[in-house]
């Protein structure tokens, strides 16, 4: 039986094979990158999988049994044999055939220290996050954020009214998570606990292996807590080691790892000087709620609904063309807007909200950013846990979140 269910990211993908004679599929793994460019890549191609381990062998000792050939090649896993890319570059220098290699890679390749080739202006980079709701609902789409920049303020209750609604309690998503195992093939949280459990087991023991040393997985396995429940605040790599009693600068190493393997999200601070977004304080998410709640062992809170917002949010800009940023606003005054998006010149602010009832004073933020850019900003979405749309000020629409999602 066919059970492939479409990914919002496979017409850019099929863009890029049109164009690049490599391409890299990365995201953490088990987010269905290895299906994905088994079903999607055009023609016949050769697909081999570095998980293998005469193919991994083959990579060592002889990679142009691997790379050579006159059909197009498919290497799963990447990252296993970071040293493979070298020999993929000399083969791009002698054949620059749009789609000529697909690779996938379960760790941000842009941040591996080990790959010492670059595969600039040889290769360009697709991000697959872990499925959105509507992805899990076969769908192959993320949230409507398109459909909103797309269209004038005055017709956003119509674009969300045309929409067919999946209400939904955002603690059993986020219970959920959206690994497409857990979230699609098993029916109940006891047996998705299991699988999560099987997946930071072998995140610990065979990726971080692959990736860098770990001097001590305990201090490893309770940075990556503290990390879970510390969902939604800035990141305070300090104060973070001297709650889990580990230096600062082994906090810092950590972050990236788990950066690296796309586990977890660094949201920026948004600034108009791009520079200063580089160097202010970021506020920390997971890739997966799901996972982030087993690793803390606690129950959803707000922050885990922020966190599913944004991680549609995240998939959505990575499976689009044209370039968009997603950043949170804080001011010195402590005036604060959840995500702020940044596409076509303009800025959509978002704040999120676990009520069902948000009133007036829940747009102040928002209201207050709008004051700040007047020029760019568009009207802001207060998504909450209700059921009604409505208009609570002539600038702030609030919307459910599930009709957006």
């Amino acid at each position: 039986m066919n059970d492939f269910m479409p990914r919002a990211v496979q017409p850019l993908l099929e863009q890029h094979l049109q164009v690049m004679p490599v391409v890299v599929v990365t995201g953490a793994r088990q987010t269905g990158k290895s299906t994905l460019v088994q079903r999607l890549a055009p023609g016949p191609r050769r697909f081999t999988s570095l998980d293998d381990l005469d193919a991994f062998d083959a990579a060592e000792r002889d990679p142009d049994s691997l790379l050579g050939g006159p059909e197009p090649v498919t290497l799963d896993e990447i990252q296993r044999a970071p040293d493979l890319l070298r020999a993929i570059k000399r083969h791009v220098d002698n054949d620059r055939a749009p789609g000529r290699f697909l690779l996938t890679g379960s760790a941000n390749l842009a941040l591996m220290a080990r790959v010492s080739e670059s595969l600039a202006g040889r290769a360009s980079y697709l991000t697959l996050w872990p499925m959105t709701r509507r992805e899990q609902l076969g769908l192959g789409q993320t949230g409507v954020w398109e459909d909103l920049l797309s269209a004038p303020e005055s017709a956003w209750q119509d674009v969300v009214a045309g929409q067919t609604p999946f209400p939904e309690d955002w603690r059993a998503a986020a219970r959920r998570g959206a690994f497409p195992d857990p979230a699609v093939h098993i029916d109940t949280d006891a047996k998705r606990s299991i699988w999560f459990d099987g997946y930071i087991q072998t995140y610990l023991e065979r990726d971080l292996a692959t990736l860098s040393s770990v001097a001590s997985l305990v201090d490893f396995r309770r940075l990556v807590r503290a990390a879970c429940l510390r969902i939604g605040q800035v990141v305070n790599q300090t104060e973070m080691g001297r709650d889990v009693s580990i230096p600062q600068p082994t906090v810092h190493r950590y972050l990236n790892l788990l950066e690296t393997s796309y586990l977890l999200v660094r949201l920026p601070a948004y600034a108009v000087n791009r520079t200063k977004r580089l160097i202010k304080s970021p506020k920390l998410y997971w890739c997966d709620t799901g996972l982030a709640l087993r690793i803390a062992a606690t129950d959803p809170t707000p922050a885990h609904l922020e966190n599913l917002i944004l991680s549609d949010l995240l998939a959505w800009r990575d499976a689009r063309a044209d370039p968009a940023e997603i950043a949170y606003w804080r001011t010195t005054s402590g005036d604060e807007v959840d995500f702020v998006v940044e596409a076509g010149g303009a800025l959509l602010p978002i704040e999120v909200k676990a009520t069902a009832n948000p009133r007036l004073r829940d747009t102040v933020r928002l209201r207050s950013f709008r004051r700040e850019y007047p020029e760019q900003a568009r009207a802001g979405l207060l998504l909450h846990d209700g059921d009604t749309v409505e208009w609570l000020a002539p600038e702030v629409l609030a919307v459910p979140w599930w009709r957006l999602v």
